[in-house]
């Protein structure tokens, strides 16, 4: 269980802070920064449930996942703080069956989507425009954790989860547009000529 009883501790104040295996790491540390970066898309997604929370059928198909999605980056940002040792037996970890729940999830809403004939500009609908912001900020962040992961061990579920989030988040931006029909599409070259 997690107490909270004192926010401000002052032990970070030197640039450094503590991983959940009590090591010292600075703040701009890579294992630092990938899950920080998972602390600000829990956030972004936060953002993007005030529009899907309460707002009908097909959003509330969309706020499940999310409400999954959110516990489920706590579960990262505690993987991720603490390093892996071969013979860990109780650390949090991101494990396989988060990662099947997002392809189900996937799979659930991309099944009633049209196939894409151009690529996606971000917009359409707020609570689109807020799933594509959420999309990139994933897409940092596993830009963040891949690096890591070449410096020290990553959990693969735990690449595998943010990987597969980041498709869960484009596919619920497009079925979140009217189920693709609101998609604002790219149009190649459409602004070339001089007005």
């Amino acid at each position: 269980m997690v107490r909270l009883n004192k926010i401000y501790t002052r032990t970070g104040d030197a640039g450094d802070t503590g991983l959940g295996d009590g090591a010292r790491r600075p703040k701009y540390d890579a294992r630092v920064s990938a899950y920080g970066e998972i602390d600000e898309l829990n956030c972004v997604i936060g953002l993007a449930r005030l529009h899907t929370h309460g707002q009908g059928v097909d959003l509330a198909r969309i706020d499940k996942i999310l409400a999954r999605v959110q516990n489920d980056l706590f579960d990262l940002g505690a993987d991720l703080c603490v390093p892996p040792k071969p013979d860990e037996t109780h650390a949090l970890r991101i494990v396989g069956s988060q990662v099947e729940a997002l392809e189900r999830a996937i799979d659930d809403l991309n099944a009633e989507l049209s196939p894409l004939t151009s690529f996606v500009l971000p917009g359409g609908s707020p609570v689109s425009a807020e799933l594509h912001h959420a999309r990139t900020v994933c897409r940092r962040a596993e830009r963040a954790i891949d690096y890591l992961a070449s410096l020290e061990p990553v959990g693969a579920p735990a690449l595998a989860y943010v990987n597969r989030l980041s498709d869960y988040l484009f596919v619920a931006a497009r079925f979140a547009n009217k189920r693709g029909e609101g998609d604002v599409l790219w149009v190649p070259g459409a602004n070339r000529e001089v007005i």
